[in-house]
């Protein structure tokens, strides 16, 4: 496999007054999603052949190619609704992070295991890339969970000390250490057990 070349955080021109085709918008991160689960380089000149679009209309839909990859990790996922007032904190937490039913853990969710490896490659090989998803994809999936922790503060239920953002880091990242560190499945229930006991010691500090 190969790394993100080189300039993938290099800006490519936007330019004005020309309406976005979303049809083609999606050729273009359908194909970089391709080219990604191959486990090839990303290129403009691969998503260019691959998706069959000019590369003049690639560089007017995309900023970065470094956005455009991050567009096509995040192919799958969802951002969760909001909780309710009153929700069941303790609930919440283990249902955010998929321990409540068969599925487990936050971190996989909406991807097969292989496309979640070929992210973790591609952001850690390419700390641009890294910032440009956290920022306009994953971060945006905390905060449904985050703002329903500080209404928890808030009414009294959750220390007022509390760093939410700290707590959630915890939990997620007892759930990429299985599969990252570990070489876990995320399938198997001896994990979701030991993800299930993390969540209950975190969730012990975070109580008033």
């Amino acid at each position: 496999m190969t790394t993100v070349e080189r300039d993938a955080g290099a800006a490519v021109r936007r330019r004005p007054g020309r309406p976005r085709d979303e049809d083609m918008d999606g050729q273009i991160v359908a194909a970089t999603l391709e080219i990604i689960d191959a486990g090839d380089e990303v290129t403009v000149s691969r998503v260019v052949a691959r998706s069959g679009v000019s590369r003049a209309a690639l560089y007017r839909r995309w900023p970065s190619l470094t956005t455009l990859i991050a567009a096509a990790l995040d192919v799958g996922r969802t951002i969760p609704p909001e909780y309710p007032d009153g929700v069941d904190l303790r609930e919440a937490l283990v249902d955010g992070f998929g321990l409540g039913g068969s599925s487990v853990a936050l971190a996989v969710s909406g991807y097969s295991e292989e496309r979640f490896r070929q992210r973790i490659r591609l952001v850690m090989s390419d700390r641009a890339l890294q910032k440009a998803y956290w920022q306009s994809h994953v971060s945006r999936r905390r905060v449904p969970l985050v703002n329903a922790l500080r209404a928890g503060i808030a009414r009294g239920e959750l220390r007022a000390d509390l760093d939410v953002e700290a707590c959630f880091d915890a939990i997620a990242g007892t759930a990429y250490y299985q599969i990252v560190v570990r070489g876990d499945r995320m399938d198997n229930p001896a994990v979701a057990a030991r993800l299930r006991a993390a969540v209950e010691v975190i969730w012990r500090g975070m109580v008033a």
